[in-house]
């Protein structure tokens, strides 16, 4: 009788040990590590919305613990992560604790002035990552890393685990494309969290002049790269769900084009369509709404196609996929048109548009990267801080 017990047996002890498996502890948690390094300094809070430490902010945190916090300086999208994405924001100071907010976006060189950097001894990061290329955050904490080398101030940075930091996809950026959206010789998906990022770019040499930044990174607890994490938080206005992230590697690729993918919707990121778009049902309009006042295709009527029941599994698998854009491309017949120049800014290389247009399918351009991604995983192998 025992032969057939023993699969309900073995999938209940799986269930269990699941269930029993111990929370992730993100860096902003861990204060026994990081609180003696604060203490007696005066320190500037790299940080937006994301950076809770269990139930409270972490700027909150550091003040009722009678830090002395003397800045916050604040990311895309401001420090209450309400902004458009791209959009200018004002420094002012934050109502609840007093504090200044020092905005580093939409400011010119997206680095902090000699006078802001007189007025701190060490500068905590903190931000929610979601692991694109074209995600901003890890570029504001390349300047900043950069800028405390410069001025030989110690940075520490509260890692945060990887939602997408399972795999490695997409062609490394060509450096002839480095713009806002692509800062450094990495994937489209480069798999890191930031506190890994930081360690490669002191390794590499990334800064400008070679210059290496005095980091200290609080890792994670109980996190690998398998650990499949959902944002307690939106890290922004338009990911404001865990499927639009996983989708967002791949449909990201459509703020380069003429489609929409629905911003001003309530499903950013999991649709894409265009009022010419042809043979579907599906359709969605565009508006103005907090967080996109001025979105692609503003009040037009856009048909296109709904990605919000592909199951997580699937994207998983898909990965960095250009098959929605390969889609799109040919239903609308557009040729050249069809593409903006951000596009190149995006997928960080000349080949992918060419060969769209070129009539080739996803999987015969994804071998052009493979090359890529296995060089990648070699070259980041040494600053890797959670197994693999």
């Amino acid at each position: 009788m025992r032969k057939y017990f023993l699969l309900p047996i073995l999938l209940f002890s799986v269930l269990i040990f699941a269930q029993n498996e111990p929370p992730v502890k993100v860096g902003a948690e861990r204060t026994d590590v990081y609180f003696p390094l604060l203490t007696g300094k005066r320190v500037a809070v790299m940080t937006n919305q994301t950076g809770i430490a269990g139930d409270e902010h972490l700027v909150d945190m550091l003040v009722r613990h009678q830090f002395n916090v003397v800045g916050i300086f604040s990311p895309e999208h401001g420090f209450r992560g309400t902004a458009d994405a791209g959009e200018h924001v004002a420094s002012s100071i934050d109502e609840k604790t007093g504090i200044p907010i020092w905005s580093l976006y939409g400011s010119g060189s997206g680095k902090p002035s000699p006078d802001k950097m007189k007025q701190f001894d060490v500068l905590l990061f903190d931000l929610q990552d979601v692991g694109l290329r074209f995600y901003t955050y890890y570029a504001s904490m390349a300047r900043l890393m950069d800028t405390c080398a410069e001025h030989e101030k110690k940075m520490i940075i509260l890692d945060r685990p990887n939602p997408n930091g399972f795999y490695v996809d997409g062609p490394i950026l060509d450096m002839k494309h480095k713009s806002g959206v692509g800062w450094l010789p990495i994937p489209v998906v480069h798999g890191m969290t930031l506190g890994e990022l930081a360690l490669m770019i002191n390794g590499e040499k990334w800064l400008p002049g070679g210059r290496v930044c005095d980091v200290v990174i609080v890792t994670c607890e109980n996190y690998t790269h398998q650990t499949r994490y959902e944002l307690p938080i939106a890290p922004s206005p338009n990911l404001p769900n865990i499927h639009s992230i996983y989708l967002y590697p791949s449909t990201c690729l459509f703020e380069g084009t003429v489609m929409s993918l629905g911003r001003g919707t309530s499903f950013p990121f999991e649709v894409y369509g265009h009022p010419q778009y042809k043979g579907s049902d599906f359709s969605f309009t565009p508006r103005s709404v907090p967080g996109a006042k001025n979105p692609p295709l503003l009040n037009k009527k856009c048909y296109g196609v709904d990605l919000r029941n592909i199951s997580n599994e699937l994207i998983w698998e898909n990965r960095f996929d250009l098959s929605y854009v390969i889609d799109a491309y040919n239903n609308l017949s557009m040729g050249e048109k069809f593409f903006t120049s951000f596009f190149e800014k995006l997928v960080g290389v000349d080949y992918i548009r060419k060969d769209i247009i070129a009539g080739k399918s996803a999987g015969e351009i994804r071998q052009k990267w493979a090359s890529d991604v296995d060089t990648f995983k070699q070259q980041r192998k040494p600053y890797l801080l959670y197994p693999e």
